[in-house]
């Protein structure tokens, strides 16, 4: 049986968590709504991507940033783990196969911008697969008080009711107390 043990050494090559990550991954699978902020290079990603290959369904990383989305995507990969991201460096082509792969279930985690996750044609393909886990990564973008606000991660709120069923984390380097209330409140996370 799988365990995030299990996946952090069989498939990341690690012996041990870095602190806190195992506590947020068991929050995560408890599907428990969860706030992460922890530093760069503190080990955010791996709270989603281990429990995004335990959970049946699939992953949504939002991420602002095509290049992160992409170097994120390709050690992932080389790694042997399914993963594609959809955004404007594609080819239409390889935005098909991206769609294909997704769909066919062959890909467990999807990394999106926002502005690309709230249209309709991917609200489309979501709405026909199990989505398990929706990570806003640089959720600081959420907060009007945010250094780095953006309109659409506001709007990200309206993914979160389209597909109740999936647990939500918004993982962020940095946030004043004031920007941490206001991530937790426009996710609709139980405070």
């Amino acid at each position: 049986m799988l365990t995030p043990e299990s996946i952090l050494k069989s498939t990341f090559g690690y012996d041990t968590f870095k602190p806190l990550q195992r506590e947020i991954i068991a929050n995560v699978q408890a599907r428990r709504d969860t706030l992460v902020i922890m530093p760069t290079g503190g080990g955010k990603s791996l709270t989603y991507q281990v429990p995004a290959l335990l959970f049946d369904g699939l992953t949504v990383v939002v991420s602002p940033l095509i290049a992160l989305m992409k170097d994120q995507v390709e050690q992932l990969r080389a790694l042997g783990v399914s993963a594609v991201f959809l955004n404007s460096s594609l080819s239409p082509e390889e935005y098909q196969e991206n769609m294909d792969s997704i769909k066919s279930g062959q890909s467990k985690l999807l990394y999106v911008a926002p502005e690309t996750l709230l249209t309709p044609r991917i609200y489309s393909l979501l709405s026909s697969l199990k989505l398990d886990l929706l990570a806003i990564d640089e959720a600081h973008c959420i907060s009007e008080w945010g250094h780095d606000f953006r309109p659409e991660y506001r709007q990200l709120v309206d993914v979160r009711k389209k597909f109740p069923s999936a647990v939500c984390m918004a993982l962020t380097a940095t946030a004043t107390p004031r920007v941490r209330s206001d991530i937790m409140s426009s996710l609709g996370f139980l405070q």
